[in-house]
């Protein structure tokens, strides 16, 4: 078992991924990510191993990169974090671009069933007790979305326009 300690330091070094930190740290310990291991390559190159990157790619899309490219700047500058992993650093934006591009149909077949074996593990649907109800929220009221919401823009619902009363008790 691992032991992790988060709190405040007086280095002038630190993480602004805290939060991912714990979550790595957890993962680690419940070997969330190990299905990652059985994907295998022959063209082992670098400092990292495919499993490695792949899931140094898991780790930049918690991270919020929504580009490859934007790991460079994200998370290579976070040593603290890469100690999580226990790496030195984080593999660069071009590593993890042709890692990918060098995968092979038997990767990606491998690469299917550790995502769906992680899936199941993590899965609260799997994990359902299927005698009792199953509830589920979706937002459908249209209700209009003003410029502080993340990636909203204004359309349309269903093709239909919402008066912006309509769905508010009156």
């Amino acid at each position: 078992m691992m032991n992790q300690e988060f709190g405040l330091t007086q280095e002038y070094t630190n993480t602004q991924y805290a939060p991912l930190a714990a979550l790595l740290a957890y993962y680690a310990t419940e070997k969330t990510l190990e299905p990652l291991q059985s994907i295998t390559s022959t063209a082992q190159t670098g400092d990292f191993s495919l499993a490695e990157k792949l899931e140094q790619l898991v780790v930049s899309i918690l991270a919020g990169c929504k580009y490859i490219a934007m790991v460079n700047t994200k998370l290579r500058p976070e040593r603290k974090l890469a100690q999580v992993k226990r790496i030195s650093r984080f593999a660069d934006q071009s590593t993890l671009s042709r890692a990918l591009d060098e995968l092979t149909q038997t990767n990606l077949s491998q690469l299917e069933a550790a995502v769906r074996q992680i899936s199941d593990e993590c899965s609260r649907t799997r994990q359902h007790d299927w005698r009792a109800f199953l509830e589920l929220d979706f937002d459908l009221s249209a209700l209009p979305c003003g410029k502080q919401a993340e990636e909203g823009e204004k359309g349309f619902a269903s093709g239909k326009k919402t008066a912006l009363c309509a769905n508010w008790p009156g």
